[in-house]
């Protein structure tokens, strides 16, 4: 007797393809494609269909029209992409298929999505603080400017710096700004300049590029390098619309190199003119003080008027009078002669005592009028003095050791102001 044959399992097209498809979605979870665009077309409903490959090999894509409306590029041929997808299956042709959910451009992408968390992160952990951020110094002697020696941006802000104010120093730290080897040595002398404290500020510049070029800018160990640095920190990277770790972890973020050193330093000009304008409130403050005095030396002289030799002897007039009349009310002589005695040596001593009064009030008038006389700059110059003055920052020169030959003064004298130029200096010892 013969075996009876096993039943066979027989699918349907149509049943095998959902079969693959459910197994399919089922067994992958959302992933991360990376290849170039082919075959790309959009018809009128929207969606978006292209192929992804590669060297070896590429998979069929469909991206529906509720994702693709969100796309911030345009997919074309030979571009590079990177897509979040789910894995599935075309029915209908019994194709393997991608339906992306998200796709951007690769490279930039990738970079913009590091940047993001990275920037994130470390927003989280206060660095990017308003609070934390220091003013910069108002008048910077010495800046260091970390970036590229043959890059544009270091000729323009020596050029800036030497328009506005010469004065300024200006050490030109080397480093690379792009490349591998650009975060380590960035960072690196950031800490050696802040250990050094030789400057006031610090500026970190390079030119314009793309995100690539400027993502040393981004790393992790320049932005921590930039918080610890315990001299205030300008940045100054690429264009205007560039913006990089570096930027938000900085006192002060800058949008050109040449604008960093229009922020860095003040306009000379702009300097003199505070120091004129210093100069006029300090000579008002000198007329004020003089006129105070002045009242004060009036009021003085109207108090001695109180007390003159004539108001004291018009005093005692009228008291001899009143004692005359008096006497003449009291008849007996002897009282007469003793008020008389009396009398006489009262007016002797109020003279005496007016005398002493009058000499002791002349002499107070004199010492107070010498020294009124002897605190007046004027009376000073009138003398034939003058007074010596730094010709670029308008401080009095007390001794030769605060100029040197080629100084350029300005002489105040009584009637007006000479320029004076140091030929020689030479110092006497007693």
């Amino acid at each position: 007797m013969s075996q009876p044959l096993p039943q066979r399992e027989i699918h349907t097209p149509t049943a095998l393809t959902r079969l693959v498809r459910d197994l399919l979605e089922d067994t992958f979870p959302l992933v991360w494609v990376e290849g170039e665009i082919s075959s790309c077309s959009r018809p009128s409903s929207g969606h978006l269909y292209f192929n992804l490959k590669d060297s070896q090999a590429q998979v069929r894509c469909a991206m529906f029209k509720t994702k693709a409306q969100y796309l911030r590029f345009k997919p074309v041929d030979g571009a590079r992409v990177l897509a979040r997808a789910r894995v599935s299956l075309y029915e209908a042709r019994g194709e393997f298929q991608l339906i992306v959910e998200h796709m951007e451009e690769a490279g930039e992408g990738a970079l913009l999505r590091a940047f993001e968390e990275l920037k994130a992160r470390l927003a989280a952990e206060g660095l990017f603080d308003p609070a934390r951020k220091r003013p910069l110094p108002r008048l910077p002697r010495r800046i260091a400017i970390i970036t590229s020696p043959s890059g544009a941006a270091i000729r323009d802000v020596i050029s800036v710096v030497a328009r506005r104010f010469p004065l300024a120093e200006i050490d030109v730290l080397p480093v690379p700004v792009q490349g591998k080897e650009a975060p380590p040595a960035i960072a690196a002398m950031i800490r050696a300049t802040s250990r050094a404290a030789r400057h006031d500020v610090i500026l970190l510049t390079r030119g314009g590029g793309s995100i690539e070029d400027l993502w040393a800018f981004n790393d992790e160990r320049v932005a921590r390098a930039i918080h610890a640095s315990a001299i205030p920190l300008v940045s100054a990277i690429g264009h205007e619309i560039d913006f990089t770790i570096a930027d938000f972890v900085a006192d002060l973020r800058a949008p050109t190199p040449s604008a960093a050193a229009e922020l860095l330093v003040p306009s000379s000009r702009e300097f003199l003119t505070r120091i004129e304008r210093d100069r006029f409130q300090l000579t008002q403050w000198l007329r004020r003080l003089l006129r105070a005095l002045a009242q004060q030396a009036d009021r003085a002289h109207a108090r001695l008027g109180t007390l003159h030799p004539r108001a004291r002897l018009r005093s005692g007039r009228e008291r001899l009078k009143s004692l005359r009349a008096r006497l003449q009310s009291c008849h007996p002589r002897v009282r007469l002669l003793d008020r008389s005695d009396r009398l006489r040596s009262s007016t002797q001593r109020l003279r005496m005592s007016t005398r002493s009064r009058l000499r002791e009030s002349r002499q107070q008038l004199q010492e107070l009028g010498r020294a009124l006389n002897a605190i007046s700059p004027l009376a000073t110059l009138q003398r034939g003095y003058a007074i010596l003055l730094d010709a670029s920052s308008g401080h009095s020169v007390r001794s030769i050791a605060q100029v040197d030959a080629g100084s350029q003064l300005r002489a105040r004298v009584v009637d007006g102001e000479l320029r004076v130029r140091v030929e020689d200096k030479s110092s006497s010892t007693g």
